[in-house]
């Protein structure tokens, strides 16, 4: 079974026990996280889209880290200027590991209902 989600402005193509680099995510490290923009679910037999998300489906993830990538070196100048400028940039990550993929909203327990 595998899942296309959205976060951060990408698409992602996940299954159970994908490891992923995404958009830096509010959320610390060891705690779960609900991605719940569900674009397509396929399940082995039929595939599922959304218009444009699938009401009730949901994935759930375990963030493992949260850091910056390599340093990117960025360099404008002008040619017969004299006018140079060198930046770096290192843009922030979230690593996530893929739990499990629902295809429903969980149910309320009969517990919980009463």
């Amino acid at each position: 079974m595998y899942a296309i989600i959205e976060t951060g402005g990408k698409q992602y193509k996940v299954q159970s026990g994908d490891v992923l680099y995404i958009e830096k995510l509010d959320a610390a490290e060891e705690s779960t996280v609900t991605f719940d923009k569900v674009l397509a679910l396929h399940n082995d037999k039929t595939l599922k889209l959304g218009n444009p998300y699938i009401k009730g489906a949901s994935v759930e993830a375990r963030v493992l880290k949260n850091g910056k990538g390599k340093k990117l070196t960025v360099f404008t100048y002008r040619p017969k200027k004299g006018s140079k400028r060198k930046l770096g940039h290192r843009q922030p990550f979230t690593k996530v590991q893929i739990e499990t993929i629902h295809a429903r909203a969980p149910k309320a327990k009969a517990d919980d209902a009463e």
